[in-house]
């Protein structure tokens, strides 16, 4: 998708109208953006995915946008930049289909290639411009946890971050078996032997701004694929569970955004993948893995996985002396019933940090809702015969299961000397009917991610 602020020859006008009805007459496409202007934040996001969609529909190449119209629709608040940047980013992301293993038809995908922006001030302008980097990012994580699992396996996976993160600040490092065995990450290690395929730890890193500022640190769930292990998922579960890695995916395509924005900001993304698979050599239930903490994870659960290797991520992190420590991962279908598919569940327990992430969520489109860290929960991480269960162990382990998740990666958390905070982002791993998306993975949180890196960056830098 192309940006400009001159009419494209033959390009259809968008025509911002009052109700519900979109209509096109071959010359004006007019969409309906309700009956109250301005627009609220969150549907200002969805007005905007809805006019690409309906000129997807209308099977549109291109279109004309007069940017004062639309940005009467925005809140008092947002400026021309700001307003730009969301309509930009929503336009990309609505625009996005995952069509890599469909035949080309015979009139080409739908897509919009123009959009030209009339009357787009300077500062739109920068909007636009940082708009179709940060959508282009969001995407292209869209895609990479789309990729099925046996296109995609953790060597894979290490292979496009080191085509992803390039330039200068930058660096990608990647630990094999062997490496990970010296380093004592018994929870990549054993979850990961189930698989013929190599488990691998991803780091990524960006240095913007002086080393001595301490770094974001992100910690990303990688399981190409989960099976559930020897505790084998039943087969309706199984389906997207390529998708496992979204966690992972948002991590490495948020670091690849700070690179690409120049942000003055340190950032390290931490990602454990590993396939999750029911081979002969496969974690047990009722096994101990030695995490790299020292802490003996008590495996309860072989469809638990994803806590177990974020442990060890979570424990590397210390290495970089950290200013905070967040992990993403679609860790529970806990979640996914507590919440819809509107929000992802956040856990920390740092107040400011929950509040902030909170705001940033709200802002960036990418919606986070709290769950208790409360010390009556600590009962769930008693282990019967090693350190940590992966799963609770206070009564049935069925409850409060997206708290569970949260304390369990706490006690490794413990360990860090910095804010920590926890994104189970199952409920937003795919697109649901009402958001004017393709199906599929949605991107999330890589939005939120990169709001709170600039949260604790100088500044941008343009």
């Amino acid at each position: 998708m192309k940006f400009q602020t001159t009419p494209a020859k033959d390009a259809i006008t968008v025509e911002l109208i009052e109700g519900s009805l979109n209509r096109f007459d071959g010359k004006t496409l007019s969409i309906g953006y309700g009956t109250e202007k301005p627009l609220k934040r969150r549907k200002f996001v969805l007005f905007t995915r809805k006019i690409i969609s309906v000129a997807k529909a209308n099977r549109i190449k291109s279109i004309t946008v007069d940017f004062a119209e639309l940005k009467a629709l925005t809140p008092s608040d947002v400026s021309d930049s700001e307003a730009a940047e969301i309509a930009t980013i929503s336009f990309v992301m609505a625009n996005y289909e995952h069509n890599t293993y469909k035949r080309v038809p015979k009139n080409g995908f739908s897509s919009v290639d123009t959009v030209s922006f009339l009357g787009a001030s300077k500062d739109a302008q920068v909007g636009i411009k940082v708009g179709t980097i940060v959508g282009e990012e969001v995407n292209a994580a869209r895609e990479l946890s789309n990729t099925p699992g046996g296109d995609m396996t953790p060597k894979q996976f290490s292979a496009l971050a080191k085509k992803t993160i390039e330039g200068a600040n930058t660096k990608v490092t990647v630990l094999g078996r062997k490496e990970m065995e010296k380093l004592g990450m018994g929870g990549v290690v054993g979850i990961g032997k189930g698989s013929d395929n190599e488990p691998q730890f991803v780091a990524v890193e960006y240095w913007g701004a002086a080393k001595s500022q301490k770094p974001v640190v992100l910690v990303g769930k990688g399981v190409t694929f989960d099976s559930g292990g020897l505790n084998l998922k039943p087969g309706d579960h199984m389906y997207e569970m390529h998708m496992d890695m979204s966690g992972g995916s948002a991590v490495l395509y948020t670091v690849a955004l700070a690179a690409k924005l120049k942000l003055k900001a340190n950032v390290v993304g931490l990602i454990p993948t590993v396939e999750n698979m029911p081979g002969q050599h496969a974690v047990r239930p009722g096994d101990m893995l030695k995490s790299m903490s020292g802490r003996h994870i008590e495996v309860l659960n072989t469809d638990a996985e994803g806590r177990v290797i974020l442990a060890d991520g979570i424990t590397y992190a210390k290495k970089y002396n950290p200013v905070v420590v967040v992990d993403v991962a679609t860790l529970t279908g806990a979640a996914l019933t507590a919440l819809g598919t509107q929000a992802s569940a956040i856990m920390s327990t740092d107040q400011k940090l929950e509040d902030t992430l909170r705001k940033l969520g709200e802002e960036s489109g990418d919606y986070v809702w709290p769950f208790p860290v409360w010390e009556e929960y600590e009962d769930m991480t008693k282990g019967i015969f090693g350190d940590v269960p992966n799963i609770s162990t206070d009564g049935n382990s069925r409850y409060g299961g997206v708290i569970a998740g949260g304390m369990f990666l706490r006690e490794f958390a413990k360990d860090l000397d910095c804010p920590w905070a926890h994104i189970d982002m199952a409920p937003r791993m795919t697109a649901n009917s009402n958001e004017f998306l393709a199906k599929g993975a949605v991107g999330a949180p890589v939005r939120l991610l990169l709001a709170l890196i600039e949260n604790y960056a100088d500044n941008r830098k343009n």
